[in-house]
């Protein structure tokens, strides 16, 4: 059932280890560096059961009330339904949140679709796949990913370093598994459990080694340490109106012999399966991860016309044509979000996924044009947005009448407002937070190289390869493949219905 706020907060409460700068936190739903982004969680969960957004957050399944983010997809509508309701919360909060845990269930559906492969080594596994991604249907817990490690000297194989460096098995044990090692997990100090499998890297060539491991951690386990990385959430909520309410704390979390009951376990010294969901791991929370990107550039949007039209400079071709590049990027990702919906194919497990092609092609779009967009949208904000003072200064006796002189632009446009949306735009574009979100971007669903290999390996090359050895009059010696990509069959599947459709009403007619 869906939860609430007070519930999601009494469930992180207790005895974990939580550090940062360099003090240990005793309540991590009161801690300055977590409060923020803990209210945000559970601001979303109460947001399931009021009346102006508990039929967009939610949906019934069997008789009961669960969050729409963790629905398993099987219709088209259900990507609809999702979209909506995250576009629902991103407006709400008035700002963009991505480890939030709708991105992060859909790494487990990816693991679903490829049960016979765990089933090869033990069919238990592939049984608990699937009770976990109903339980994380019926109990709502905020759900993270953990997937790099400190890895260590990568030129050395995990077994000639500190075996540590890589999450690995240490023994069994008739109650499952024990583990050790480290992981840098996203939201995992504030949320409940965090799905733990293998990063990128050479665990090993052994068919069955100790480093292809998967499973749900509770992060309520003893065992784990969590240690994190400064917070943004400190500063003046005047001065930096993002950082302070949007930060997501990444933690490095010690696994110090930490046991995983079996029926956590979903796969374990299974090479085959390690490198099954390394591939495949994306195949759906790619979604939501590339729609947070289309809100940022909602923002860098409205921040860059605010700037623009403040002074008259959006009558200006040259600004125009910079807002129009901004906007065409916002459109790129809405036409492979809204296409990667409309052209959805089926998956191994009787789901349905976002075009694979065109959901990776957006994905790789949008994070690789993304450091372009926030410079263009710098250049739109000018130079004061790394000049201008704080708000104390704006409010001091003795300088606030020179800021009212100076930042006032006409009657619409007073000194505080003005101040208000440089702060907004530097806070976007260049503070800390800002660079720390745009590396974020870079590597949160993997690095940029991955993203172009997830591009190659899901693109149908035959359909290009057919045209031109029809084309060019090439010999039946050339292999040309197939007629067509998968967009363009699935493009012409979904047209021929219309015109099917189309024809039978005008026969009714």
């Amino acid at each position: 059932m869906i939860r609430t706020g007070a519930e999601y907060r009494d469930s992180i409460r207790g005895t974990r280890d939580i550090y940062i700068d360099g003090e240990k936190v005793s309540d991590v739903t009161a801690h300055p560096s977590f409060r923020p982004i803990v209210d945000i969680r559970a601001r979303i969960y109460d947001m399931q059961h009021e009346a102006a957004f508990r039929d967009v957050m939610t949906c019934e399944e069997n008789g009961e009330r669960n969050a729409v983010g963790n629905k398993l997809p099987r219709t088209q509508q259900d990507w609809w339904d999702k979209r909506r309701a995250t576009d629902t919360v991103l407006n709400e909060v008035s700002g963009v949140v991505t480890r939030v845990g709708d991105e992060t269930v859909g790494e487990m559906w990816s693991l679903y679709d490829g049960q016979d492969v765990l089933a090869e080594i033990d069919p238990a596994f592939a049984r608990n796949i699937e009770t976990h991604i109903h339980k994380v249907l019926r109990e709502d817990p905020f759900h993270v990913s953990a997937n790099t490690d400190p890895k260590g000297d990568r030129s050395k194989a995990p077994q000639d370093q500190d075996p540590d460096m890589l999450l690995h098995v240490v023994k069994e044990t008739d109650a499952g598994i024990v583990v050790r090692g480290a992981k840098y997990e996203t939201a995992a100090a504030y949320a409940n459990q965090a799905f733990t499998k293998p990063t990128i890297a050479n665990w090993g060539n052994a068919a069955l080694s100790d480093y292809a491991v998967g499973f749900i951690c509770d992060l309520n386990s003893p065992g784990l340490k969590f240690i994190c990385r400064s917070g943004f959430a400190g500063k003046a909520p005047a001065d930096y109106p993002l950082a302070t309410r949007f930060d997501e704390v990444d933690t490095l979390v010690i696994f110090d012999n930490v046991l995983i009951p079996w029926e956590n376990v979903l796969f374990y010294r299974h090479t085959k399966a390690a490198t099954f969901i390394r591939a495949t791991l994306h195949r759906y929370s790619a979604f939501a991860f590339v729609q947070r990107n289309l809100k940022v550039a909602d923002m860098m949007i409205g921040a860059a016309l605010f700037n623009a039209r403040q002074t008259g400079l959006d009558k200006q071709q040259a600004v125009q044509e910079k807002l129009a590049e901004l906007a065409c990027y916002r459109e790129m990702i809405n036409a492979h979000l809204t296409a990667a919906i409309t052209l959805a194919e089926p998956s191994p497990s009787g789901l349905l996924m976002p075009n694979q092609s065109l959901l990776y092609t957006g994905r790789y779009l949008a994070c690789s044009q993304l450091h372009q967009m926030m410079h263009i949208a710098r250049e739109l904000c000018g130079g004061q947005i790394c000049v201008t003072p704080n708000a104390a200064t704006f409010e001091h006796p003795e300088t606030k009448a020179f800021l009212e002189k100076y930042y006032s632009i006409n009657d619409t446009w007073v000194a505080d407002d003005r101040r208000r949306l440089l702060a907004f735009a530097r806070d976007l574009l260049n503070s800390d937070y800002a660079g720390h979100r745009l590396t974020f971007q870079l590597f949160a669903q993997s690095p940029p190289f991955n993203h172009l290999a997830a591009v190659y390996r899901n693109f149908d090359w035959d359909g290009p390869l057919a045209f031109v050895k029809e084309s060019a009059g090439l010999s039946d010696r050339v292999n040309g493949g197939a007629a067509g990509t998968p967009a363009d069959s699935a493009v012409r599947q979904y047209f021929s219905g219309r015109d099917a459709d189309d024809a039978a009403r005008r026969a009714a007619e």
